[in-house]
This record gives C-alpha cells, sequence and structure tokens, in this order.
C-alpha cells in the first residue's frame, strides 16, 4: 500500500498540476524560441505559425507514451532503465543512443544558439569578435567563419560547474521561467505595435510541404517536457496530474511560440532571417526598439544557460547508467572521490559536443536532434502497445489513454515528420544507429553485467 502524500519510494507527494506545468514550460523555452523561429520561418515562411502546431501535437501524443513509463518507475536514466527492465536489452540500448544523440546534440544546438545571442548582446555595446570565430564553417552565407568561439567555451564552463558537482535548485529554476516568460512576452506586447500585415502574405509561400518541413525542424521547440514525467514519484495525482502537466506546458509554449513567430515574421519579411541565430531580438532591432532586444538578448542568455546544464547533466546520467549496466566502459560510470560526480564521463561529453557546436551550423545540428528524438518517440509509443500485452498487470501511475490509438498517432505523426527531414540527416542518422549495433554486438551484449550476474 502507498501512504497517503507519499510515493513508493518514499518521497512525497507534494507537485500538483501548476507546479508540473510550471516545470515543462521551464524545460522547454529555450532555443526553439529564440533562435529556430528564424530558421523555421524560411522554410515555411508566416505558415510558420502551423508547425508549431503540428509539432505540438507530435509531442503530445508521444508524451503521454513517455508519460506511462515515467509513472511506473521512475528511476535514474530516464526511459533507457525502465525499456531495459521491460523490453530487453536490445530494445532499451537503441533508446539510450537515441536519447545520446537527443541530449548531446541539443547542448551543442543550445550554446549556438546562446553564441548568437551574447554575441547580439556585446555588439550594443560597440564590443565585436574577429568574423572567423563568430560561427561555423558554412553557417552564415558569403561570410568566411571558422569556428564558434562562444559556444565553445560556454560549453565548456558549463562542464567545469556540471564536473564539480553543481545542481539546479527549484527555486532557482523558478527564477529562470520567470526570465524566460518575461522575455517571451516582453516580445509579444511590444512587438505587437510593430506588425506590418503585408508581411504575412502569401502566407504559405511554399505551400503544405514547406510548413511540414519547417514543423519537422521546430520540432525541437519542444523538447525538454521529459522534466515533467520524471518528476511522476512526487506528483499528488500522477494519473490525473500528469496529463495536465504535459498537455499544459506544451499548450502554454504553443501558444506562445505561434504569438512570437506571427510577430516576428509581421514585422520582418522571413527571407531576411537567412542566417540569423538570434530573430527574436533582431525583430526588434528592425523595429528600432534597441532597448527591448537588449533585455530578450539577456533573458535568452540566461534561459539558455541553464538549458544547457539540465541538456548536459540528464547526457552525463544516461551515459552513466548505461555504462554501469556494463553497455558502456565501467570508466564511464566512476564518480570522483571528492565531488561526488561521474567527473570522466561529464568532461568527454563536454569536450566532445563543445566542438560538435564550435563546428557544426544549427540547422544541421537540430535535424539531426529531431529525427533522434522522433525515432525515440517512436520507440516508446511502440513499447507502450507492447508492454500492455506483455505485461498487462504491471502496476502504472499514469496510463496512457486510447492505447493503441493513442501511440498509433504519436508513431504516425513522428515518422511523417522524419519523412521531411534532408535525406543527408537520414544518412548520418543511419550511420549513427549502424555505429550503436556495432558497438552493442562488439561490445556491450560481452560485457553488460545481466550477463555475468550469478
Amino acid at each position: 500500500m502507498v501512504k497517503q502524500g507519499l510515493a513508493e519510494g518514499g518521497l512525497k507527494r507534494v507537485l500538483g498540476p501548476m507546479d508540473l506545468v510550471l516545470m515543462g514550460v521551464g524545460a522547454i523555452i529555450g532555443t526553439g524560441i529564440f533562435v529556430l523561429t528564424g530558421t523555421g520561418a524560411l522554410a515555411a515562411g508566416p505558415a510558420l505559425t502551423l508547425s508549431f502546431v503540428i509539432a505540438a501535437l507530435a509531442c503530445g501524443f508521444s508524451a503521454l507514451c513517455y508519460a506511462e513509463f515515467a509513472s511506473t518507475v521512475p528511476v535514474a536514466g530516464s526511459i533507457y532503465t525502465y525499456s531495459y527492465a521491460t523490453l530487453g536489452e536490445l530494445v532499451a540500448w537503441m533508446i539510450g543512443w537515441d536519447l545520446m544523440l537527443e541530449y548531446g546534440l541539443a547542448t551543442s544546438a543550445v550554446s549556438v544558439g546562446w553564441s548568437g545571442y551574447f554575441q547580439s548582446l556585446i555588439g550594443g555595446f560597440g564590443l565585436h569578435l574577429p568574423v572567423a570565430l563568430t560561427a561555423a564553417p558554412g553557417a552564415v552565407p558569403g561570410v568566411e567563419t571558422m569556428f564558434n568561439l562562444p559556444a565553445f567555451l560556454i560549453m565548456l564552463a558549463l562542464t567545469a560547474l556540471l564536473s564539480w558537482g553543481a545542481r539546479e535548485s527549484a527555486r532557482l529554476n523558478g527564477v529562470m521561467v520567470a526570465i524566460k516568460v518575461a522575455v517571451v512576452l516582453l516580445f509579444i506586447v511590444v512587438g505587437a505595435r510593430h506588425v506590418e500585415p503585408v508581411n504575412w502574405e502569401p502566407f504559405m509561400p511554399f505551400g503544405m510541404n514547406g510548413v511540414m518541413s519547417a514543423a519537422a525542424l521546430v520540432f525541437f521547440a519542444f523538447i525538454g517536457f521529459d522534466a515533467v514525467t520524471s518528476a511522476a514519484e512526487e506528483v499528488k495525482r500522477p494519473e490525473r496530474d500528469l496529463p495536465i502537466g504535459i498537455i499544459g506546458s506544451l499548450a502554454v509554449c504553443a501558444v506562445l511560440y505561434v504569438l512570437v513567430s506571427a510577430i516576428m515574421t509581421g514585422i520582418v519579411p522571413f527571407q531576411k532571417f537567412a542566417g540569423v541565430d538570434h530573430p527574436v531580438s533582431l525583430a526588434l532591432q528592425y523595429a528600432n526598439e534597441n532597448w527591448v532586444a537588449g533585455f530578450v538578448d539577456l533573458g535568452a542568455i540566461l534561459g539558455m544557460t541553464t538549458v544547457i546544464l539540465v541538456m548536459t547533466y540528464g547526457q552525463t546520467r544516461i551515459i552513466f547508467a548505461m555504462s554501469r549496466d556494463g553497455l558502456l566502459p565501467e570508466k564511464l560510470s566512476t564518480l570522483h572521490p571528492k565531488f561526488g560526480t561521474p567527473f570522466f564521463a561529464t568532461w568527454v561529453v563536454g569536450i566532445v559536443f563543445s566542438l560538435i557546436g564550435a563546428v557544426v551550423p544549427l540547422g544541421v545540428l537540430a535535424e539531426l536532434i529531431n529525427i533522434g528524438t522522433l525515432a525515440a518517440f517512436c520507440l516508446v509509443s511502440v513499447a507502450v502497445i507492447v508492454l500492455r500485452n506483455k505485461r498487462p498487470d504491471l502496476r502504472r501511475g499514469f496510463r496512457c489513454p486510447g492505447v493503441p490509438v493513442v501511440p498509433g498517432l504519436a508513431v504516425a505523426l513522428c515518422l511523417a515528420l522524419m519523412t521531411f527531414l534532408s535525406p543527408t540527416t537520414w544518412i548520418a542518422f543511419g550511420i549513427w544507429l549502424l555505429i550503436g549495433l556495432a558497438v552493442y554486438f562488439g561490445y556491450s551484449r560481452r560485457n553488460a553485467v545481466l550477463h555475468h550476474r550469478p
């Protein structure tokens, strides 16, 4: 029996639906709204608003499937660990391998967005970096760039903090949520006065194909709702509050994204967002609201700093869990004797993905993140159906409604969005999966702790 007010593991059930909505909004708002809105506008034009709605629906169906897993056994390693226990080692490995791609490249992408707003902020004070060190090669059309130095440095700085044992408190998260939402609302209020409806014509310049292509890209803007599902053990009424928290945070962010994208494309002709990694502040500068643009830059920088921290933390913990199970080298799960953190794993992640952020353009990073995440969501959604048939007696804190219809819709939407990603992205993802299978059959399967237990 579960004692009143306590979860089975002894944690107090203190979180209500509003706590979960705020948690989700804090985790979701980041590079997606501050950076990828510009890239998405180039693909869909003013119809970017529809792209955000489609991406939100795909995330919403997948999130309900994710919530069923999270509410059953919330443990370290997220969906990877639970999949290992219920669906087998190979499925868990592939989900973990996908999550490594998602979290790792997400930190790189956010660091690129951070860099764009940081350079915009210091540019307001007349300070400029050498052009060659401002972006990855080929990131800015017609400009010779070689290395994104700010993206590289912020990743290393936050890696150092995490390796020394830095932790985010609930109070800090609340402050960051307030700052990010305030910045977005400030943009909406100020920017709405400068909208020129003529910039919305034609509304869908590239047709539905452009809308879906943009949806496949800006899907990244909604990644982060798993912060809500990870709190399942401490939710007062998980069967009611989890779906409210998930759908509520996704709905709030979808409304904010639609408003921001509508105002942005109403102020600036969408063609002018080419090569721009700070589109929200650019729109304000275009409208001669430079003082507001400065606040947006600062708010975006602070908000994205915490997103990098959270994503890097999640990446290292997934690697830690996989290493502890013997699927990755043991060194990656060793703890520092003084700091008590997976020190080696944290620095491996930090160095590798800081270099990726410094030399790979944002658009490429976003597509790679999205295809990995969409594939993971497909696996999770299918897993819900499989597990319902395999273990119908398993106690679930939250049950995804409408099985198998809802998981089926999640898979259908995710696969539809994946088809609109570029062939290069598919090739890169295929190579990533082949590498994952080679590592599994060449190393992980032979060294898994599960196979060596007496």
